[in-house]
């Protein structure tokens, strides 16, 4: 992708900075839009990984997803397209033991294979191991006419639309320092080998939602001989609403409703659901874990804790952790072979990325960037195309924004919005002359 100087590169309708699911999902989009009889859109998206991933540190055989399989990268927008997971079963020789399994939720590590089945239908638009250091605006006159993407490799594509997809970023407590003995829950399996070598003592996971849980299992079952201290302000782990009236916040209706809504309006809407996603565990690992400490109970050799009611007030670097009860102020003291924080993650600021547009993206009265229904971000420079979020608009589109629920049919929007704000260039302007 890189050009001499002077030589003619191509100039993309779309560019996407990132390719997990919804990037993923968008260039699937694209290439229906494409092959139908309207005007092509071209695209090309950069991804840092070497390959196709997401969230590969917790893809633990065992854990299943937490949405429909319905809710897949195309259903919801097409349903009868050949990217859906439908049609990855019938091509991997297991539609009919899915449909006899009579389940919703698909495996984890099955779901990430349907992905990777996708990612590899259109890997032709796509460049790993390609991290997008910097964006530049191209004006004509006072308007930005395109973006210069620049990557790491010293590479850069010229875009008339900007599509960022960088996902979650890892989130540690306020002071809380990664090392060795100290990581974040999405390092688990890379880490197990190492862990297995060591003969661990003991672990301490903090958090409290379905990471968590799922750590707390898989290290207790991994290693017998291990004690699992699992610590969490709440009483005990809380179980996610997935009701059927619940539900209906994940509906592509309720993003309207939510984004046309008031602040008040929103606010509550986040506590009243907040329940369907955050700080929540499936049913069914609630219960395994307390048969878990049940049984232990009955046998005399508790290796699974919880210390509950309770947050972890000074931990270092060695492993020791100092665990205080919020009811009490009593203190216990662990020395831990690792502390797995499953706290969650946090968007990604994508303005440090666009530089000097970065600065001139307008925000709220509590400093969050505004978006545009569409998901474009507003700025107060004229922009001739747009700069779209695929995740960070929670505060504006609701809690859809950085899940799997939505993403066929907000990628569909956004298609539309690019095309429907499209100036058709001459033939001339198809290409920009590179000053490499």
């Amino acid at each position: 992708m890189t050009a001499e100087a002077g030589e003619q590169v191509p100039i993309y309708d779309v560019v996407g900075v990132g390719f997990g699911p919804s990037n993923l999902a968008l260039a699937i989009a694209l290439a229906e839009h494409n092959a139908g009889p309207g005007e092509p859109v071209t695209a090309h998206f950069l991804e840092r990984q070497p390959r196709f991933g997401w969230h590969r540190g917790m893809l633990i055989d065992t854990a299943t997803m937490q949405v429909s399989f319905l809710k897949d990268l195309v259903t919801m927008r097409n349903p009868t397209s050949e990217f859906s997971f439908l049609n990855y079963l019938h091509a991997a020789g297991r539609l009919v033991d899915f449909i006899n399994h009579k389940n919703l939720f698909p495996l984890r590590v099955e779901f990430h294979d349907y992905f990777e089945w996708a990612a590899a239908k259109v890997d032709d638009v796509v460049s790993y191991g390609t991290e997008v250091v910097a964006v530049k605006p191209v004006y004509d006159g006072p308007e930005v006419a395109y973006f210069d993407v620049e990557a790491s490799d010293g590479s850069s594509l010229r875009a008339r639309n900007l599509v960022v997809g960088t996902g979650l970023r890892p989130q540690l407590p306020e002071g809380v320092t990664a090392g060795d003995r100290i990581w974040h829950n999405s390092e688990l399996l890379f880490r197990m080998d190492a862990l297995r070598g060591t003969d661990p003592k003991r672990f301490v996971v903090v958090g409290a939602g379905q990471s968590a849980a799922e750590v707390a299992a898989l290290l207790h079952g991994e290693f017998p001989r291990a004690e699992v201290c699992a610590v969490f302000a709440r009483y005990g782990y809380s179980p996610a609403d997935d009701s059927s009236f619940a539900n209906r916040i994940f509906d592509p209706d309720a993003v309207d409703q939510f984004y046309r809504a008031g602040e008040p309006v929103k606010d509550r809407l986040m506590r009243y659901h907040g329940a369907t996603n955050y700080s929540a565990v499936d049913v069914d690992l609630i219960d395994e874990l307390y048969r878990r400490v049940y049984r232990e109970k009955v046998l005399g050799e508790e290796r699974l804790r919880l210390f509950n009611v309770s947050r972890p007030v000074e931990v270092a670097g060695s492993g020791v952790v100092t665990i205080e009860s919020l009811t009490t102020g009593e203190r216990t003291v662990l020395e831990a072979d690792a502390v797995v924080y499953a706290t969650g993650y946090r968007p990604a600021d994508p303005t440090p990325l666009l530089g000097e547009l970065g600065a001139r993206c307008l925000r709220d009265g509590e400093g969050r960037l505004r978006v545009e229904r569409d998901y474009r971000l507003t700025t107060e420079s004229p922009l001739r195309g747009g700069i779209y979020l695929q995740g960070g608009t929670e505060h504006t589109h609701g809690i859809t924004s950085s899940l799997l629920s939505n993403t066929a049919v907000r990628v569909g929007e956004i298609l539309q919005s690019i095309v429907e704000r499209r100036v058709v260039a001459a033939p001339e302007e198809e290409y920009a002359v590179s000053a490499r």
